[in-house]
């Protein structure tokens, strides 16, 4: 999940990026609103976190401007609590509105329910064998068995499903799952699969997650050798 955060409070503005970055997301940072536009309009973004109260243009000006062109789902900030300010974003095309100070954890949370919300309607779960992903829900499971996995986990299993059978290296996970499109210590991806493949084979007779020496990995059912 790709996040553009507008704010120019630059302690904030820190916080919040390198929390949503340990949650698992990818996230650009704006301290002003023509910087935000700019970057709105040049980048492929699941949500906008909007600060209303920003110096030049304002929370609410931005977000009219983004309205012109943009659709993507926007969460305002801000300090005004009254009725009104709530009701003025939300008229202005604000798809939520939190009041600071808030939680950190229930701006994750209604994050992840806006790009639910967003996203378009799969025909039903990703299945193969007895593991299914549901991507409305953000739910997987095998056997029956749920599995609890982080936004990161969720995302590079979705990512293996979709392409199940299909050989993946480890420098197109990168590109697809962390938005890695250079030279880089690809480690992260390592240590992703192995996680992955803890949760999802161990205590299972057939496992559904291979590396193929060389190549890369892939999600498929293989027959075991007896």
């Amino acid at each position: 999940m790709k996040l553009l955060v507008i704010d120019d409070d630059a302690r904030a503005l820190n916080y919040l990026g390198r929390g949503l970055r340990e949650q698992g997301f990818m996230v650009d940072t704006a301290a002003d609103g023509l910087e935000g536009l700019h970057l709105a309009s040049t980048g492929d973004y699941d949500v906008i976190v909007l600060d209303g109260m920003l110096p030049g243009l304002d929370g609410l000006q931005v977000l009219q401007q983004l309205r012109r062109t943009h659709q993507t789902p926007v969460i305002m900030l801000t300090a005004r609590d009254g009725v009104a300010d709530r009701v003025q974003g939300l008229q202005q095309g604000a798809d939520d509105y939190l009041v600071k100070p808030f939680s950190f954890t229930e701006l994750v949370a209604r994050l992840q329910a806006l790009v639910r919300r967003a996203a378009p309607r799969e025909a039903g779960p990703l299945v193969l064998g007895d593991l299914s992903l549901d991507p409305v829900s953000c739910q997987a499971s095998r056997a029956g068995q749920r599995i609890a996995l982080t936004a990161k986990e969720f995302l590079l299993l979705a990512t293996l499903l979709r392409r199940r059978g299909q050989v993946l290296s480890k420098t197109v996970l990168a590109e697809l799952v962390w938005d890695i499109h250079f030279d880089s210590d690809l480690n992260v991806v390592e240590a992703a699969i192995k996680r992955l493949r803890a949760k999802i084979d161990d205590g299972h007779a057939q496992r559904l997650l291979h590396t193929v020496r060389g190549m890369g990995y892939v999600l498929e059912c293989r027959d075991e050798p007896s």
